[in-house]
């Protein structure tokens, strides 16, 4: 008998794995607060540990023909934001637009979408990923994230790049939230991670995160933060929303969604 495995369920299993010592030994019930807290980190930064040493640093996730392209990518979360400065921006067809890029760098800039768009370039068919379980092929073109980053010079102490963005979702509890995500250096640097301005040979559409969205094709969807307004390099994401590193995963999803 022949058992195939395929890379998701491995990564799944190996999380699992990295975290039952942890569940073993751990009562919710008989913790407070900041226990569950420091408990849940530890088996995050267990999973992520196991996950990076399976991915490696460079490997490439799979591309494909443009013949593999059978349906529009599909919009999904905040397809038309109403936050009266992107209601601006939008209207104004994006040509006052500026992504600001600040933090541990030595040299904050600002950049203008025909900048970035005039910036190397690189066009990828990959297939989107979702958390709710489906999946769709598109292609990307934009600039890979490195480029920006060697522009700025990234600070010694840097570790993570967080993407402000400029969608807001309600919330019953605390209020409105704006977006928010983050990922590490290696995923930044990684060739197939760039701000994406296009989408299937045309201009990204503002359903689909116009005027750039992030794409991180070794991670699940919801890592690929769309209304980018702000990028900020830090060496923790403890200042950030409630210090998940992203508005989902201050609600309990993983920081790292390798796939």
């Amino acid at each position: 008998m022949t058992i195939r495995l395929d890379r998701r369920r491995f990564l799944t299993g190996a999380a699992i794995a990295s975290t039952s010592a942890l569940a073993g030994c751990f009562d919710p019930l008989l913790a407070n607060d900041s226990q569950v807290r420091g408990v849940l980190a530890k088996a995050n930064d267990l999973t992520y540990r196991a996950q990076r040493l399976l991915l490696g640093s460079d490997n490439l996730a799979r591309e494909f023909s443009r013949s593999e392209i059978r349906q529009p990518m599909r919009p999904n979360g905040i397809t038309d934001p109403q936050d009266e400065d992107y209601r601006a921006l939008a209207a104004a067809n994006f040509e006052t637009y500026r992504l600001e890029v600040n933090g541990l760098v030595d040299r904050p800039a600002s950049f203008s979408l025909a900048e970035i768009r005039n910036m190397p370039a690189r066009t990828q068919i990959t297939r989107h990923d979702c958390v709710e379980g489906w999946s769709c092929i598109a292609e990307w073109t934009g600039a890979p994230l490195h480029l920006i980053l060697d522009q700025v010079g990234v600070k010694p102490q840097a570790r993570f790049v967080v993407f402000s963005c400029f969608d807001t979702l309600e919330n019953g509890f605390t209020g409105p939230i704006r977006y928010y995500e983050s990922i590490d250096l290696l995923d930044a640097r990684h060739p197939q991670t760039i701000l994406a301005y296009g989408m299937n040979g045309a201009a990204l559409p503002v359903a689909n995160g116009a005027p750039i969205r992030v794409r991180v094709e070794r991670q699940l969807g919801y890592k690929m933060a769309k209304y980018i307004r702000a990028i900020t390099l830090a060496d923790n994401l403890a200042t950030f929303g409630d210090g998940g590193g992203g508005y989902w995963e201050d609600r309990g999803y993983e920081w790292f969604a390798g796939i």
